[in-house]
């Protein structure tokens, strides 16, 4: 099922692309000729395909992607040059657009993965690190290029970045501004799994479709635990487990689950 971004009340340029198979909601960057850089439009585009995979009974999971060369440049630099001069500034664009994307993916209820087809770059690269599980292709790269221009990080990458590969190699990313391989992303952390360029979207697919097959209620729990734990005292996170811990043992998903384990049979989840 493929939408035209028309359904999102927006223009006819398809920047955005959604499509639901096998339970996955597949969200696609489709600007390649701009390395899929961000205009206003792209942002609201976006935003608005995130929040349609999050209402979408069809989906059980996402893969958010790039189509072509690159995965997601950042913002379009050259539309923040032509807004620059009416008085618009980036925080305008980074609090109204981008903001608001980040804790999409970063709360959605369902499992989120990054398929990484090419460089991630500024914001395109916090998105990618905004979602719970990256795939990349092995001619990706990473490259957080706001030192470049002069600026500081934004996007969520001050809160994302060191939670996946540590403070120092953080500082390292944001203060050299020097790109990051699939290879390298993999020793370190950033990415899970690195597959041949052409066998990228079956890769980002088959593990979408894994987690889409799996307890939906649960990864939305271990989601909140993993995002609020960490700027928790020991008690207030355990007390927030053991809250997540009863509604999830509510579902009918751990009743299912309790009965095979019991006759030694393989579970299957409903995500309720």
């Amino acid at each position: 099922m493929s939408t035209n971004p028309r359904e999102f009340g927006l223009s006819d340029a398809v920047s955005v692309t959604y499509e639901v198979s096998d339970g996955v909601a597949t969200v696609t960057l489709n600007r390649p000729a701009a390395m899929n850089a961000l205009t206003t439009e792209g942002g609201e585009t976006l935003l608005a395909a995130v929040e349609r995979a999050k209402n979408d009974g069809a989906a059980r999971a996402v893969v958010l992607t790039g189509n072509g060369k690159a995965f997601c440049a950042g913002q379009d630099l050259q539309e923040h040059a032509e807004t620059t001069g009416t008085g618009q500034k980036l925080n305008d664009t980074v609090r109204k657009h981008y903001n608001p994307i980040v804790v999409a993916l970063a709360r959605m209820p369902k499992p989120v993965v990054a398929a990484v087809n090419g460089v991630a770059s500024g914001a395109g690269a916090a998105f990618a690190m905004a979602c719970d599980l990256r795939v990349a292709s092995d001619t990706a790269s990473f490259l957080m290029d706001f030192a470049k221009v002069g600026l500081g990080s934004d996007s969520g990458a001050a809160w994302t970045l060191p939670r996946l590969v540590g403070h120092a190699r953080a500082m390292e990313m944001l203060m050299l501004a020097e790109p990051v391989t699939a290879e390298r992303a993999l020793e370190i952390g950033l990415v899970n799994q690195v597959a041949p360029a052409v066998e990228l979207p079956e890769a980002a697919h088959a593990l979408a479709t894994r987690l889409a097959n799996g307890p939906t209620v649960a990864y939305a729990a271990i989601k909140a635990e993993l995002n609020l734990g960490a700027g928790l005292d020991l008690e207030s996170c355990l007390e927030m487990e053991a809250n997540l811990q009863e509604q999830c043992a509510a579902t009918s998903d751990h009743h299912n689950a309790a009965v095979a384990f019991r006759n030694k049979e393989t579970p299957s989840f409903e995500g309720r």
